[in-house]
């Protein structure tokens, strides 16, 4: 169960992926200072590029390097459009409070978010929506999610209200890492029980 919970894991990026998500925001804010925003968001389009080619280069999955790639063109554009780069975080901004808002409705509708999405990827089918203690663990785990993207939201919004292009930055890579791993053990405390419903 671990195994298959890990290459799931490592198809979506891993921690190095983690890891590589925070350099185009890094390299927007640290151009922007030095050179104004277009040519900020042509450096942060130029460092996710950079990293599809790393990654491709070390034989690594690039549908995170892609996915990471269009969030930035998409940001970018945003930023663009109106000439503020506080607006390069507007739809991580925007995502984190829909995906908060979703999660918690999976939630209070017994149909909690991680579960589903978890059993469909497994092919478990429903079994555990019948079981007390498994449907507790994905709803802890779905949970666990919504209030890591809740926390997100909460503090990059009051960071891109306040126009700190800075700290939003910073905010997005801290709260990034410990947040993700609590949800991740979150999901694999839950996985285990997957396994016993199944078996």
């Amino acid at each position: 169960m671990s195994t298959r919970f890990d290459e799931l894991w490592e198809r979506a990026g891993g921690f190095a992926g983690l890891v590589q998500s925070s350099l185009p925001p890094v390299a927007l804010v640290a151009a922007n200072g030095l050179w104004g925003l277009h040519p900020a968001i042509a450096v942060a389009a130029g460092v996710a590029l950079a990293v599809a080619v790393w990654r491709a280069f070390r034989g690594q999955s690039l549908r995170p390097a892609a996915g990471g790639l269009a969030g930035v063109v998409i940001a970018g554009s945003l930023a663009a459009r109106s000439g503020e780069a506080r607006d390069f975080f507007l739809a991580d901004i925007a995502w984190y409070g829909v995906a908060a808002v979703l999660l918690a409705i999976s939630i209070m509708v017994r149909r909690p978010l991680v579960g589903v999405l978890w059993s469909v990827l497994r092919g478990a089918g429903p079994s555990w929506r019948h079981d007390p203690v498994s449907l507790h663990g994905y709803d802890l785990a779905t949970a666990v999610l919504a209030a890591v993207f809740a926390t997100r939201f909460a503090v990059l919004y009051r960071f891109y209200a306040q126009d700190e292009v800075g700290w939003l930055t910073v905010s997005k890579i801290l709260l990034n890492h410990p947040l993700w791993a609590l949800a991740i053990w979150a999901a694999r405390r839950s996985d285990r029980r997957l396994a016993y419903c199944t078996t």
